[in-house]
């Protein structure tokens, strides 16, 4: 790729440092996409042992790229996105990838789609490892951010996502573990001062 043309697909891919997520980091400000996709690739570069039949190659590139459809559409929560929201972003990243020069328009082209069949290990452990990664964000920001439908639906949140793996199965234990304790802590906190939780 020449060097423009880098630095072109750089200022597309720099929207997402803007584009804020409806999670809220520990220091209380809004998450970015960027962020999310950053701590997303290392939490995967971290399960490298527990999917040694993976392609690591695919499985970072996919991580880092799965979100580069809301550089166009910003983010839309997950409780509130509808399949035609999907359908938008998935026709931003074919126009994208079709502007890319080649190989990389039709490598990425193809990455996206096997991303959405869900056929893969690859595709399969990006997308849980997605949704475990939000879970655990949310279990990071102070509960006040958390809306009153989040209380029951962050405990079902990826569940059919995981149970391909039992690693993964053991990961989102762990996550659940950490949000039983968050909401037990803020419902005995509320109790104290009179407040409900939600």
């Amino acid at each position: 790729m020449d060097a423009r043309k880098l630095i072109e697909v750089l200022s597309v891919a720099e929207r997402l440092k803007d584009a804020t997520r409806h999670s809220w980091t520990s220091k209380g400000r809004r998450e970015s996409v960027a962020e999310h996709c950053w701590r997303l690739t290392l939490m995967a570069s971290f399960m490298r042992d527990d999917f040694p039949d993976a392609d690591w190659t695919k499985v970072l590139l996919m991580t880092t790229l799965h979100d580069m459809g809301e550089a166009f559409t910003g983010d839309i929560p997950a409780f509130v996105k509808t399949d035609a929201d999907r359908t938008v972003e998935t026709g931003c990243q074919q126009r994208w990838c079709a502007q890319l020069p080649e190989p990389y328009g039709t490598e990425l082209s193809a990455l996206f789609a096997e991303m959405e069949a869900l056929e893969t290990t690859e595709a399969r452990l990006v997308k849980a490892l997605d949704k475990m990664e939000t879970l655990i964000q949310h279990n990071e920001a102070d509960i006040s951010t958390w809306l009153p439908l989040e209380y029951e639906l962050n405990m079902q949140y990826g569940a059919e996502y995981v149970a391909f793996s039992d690693k993964l199965v053991a990961l989102r234990e762990e996550i659940l573990r950490d949000m039983r304790d968050k909401i037990g802590r803020a419902k005995e906190q509320r109790e104290e001062s009179g407040q409900s939780l939600n």
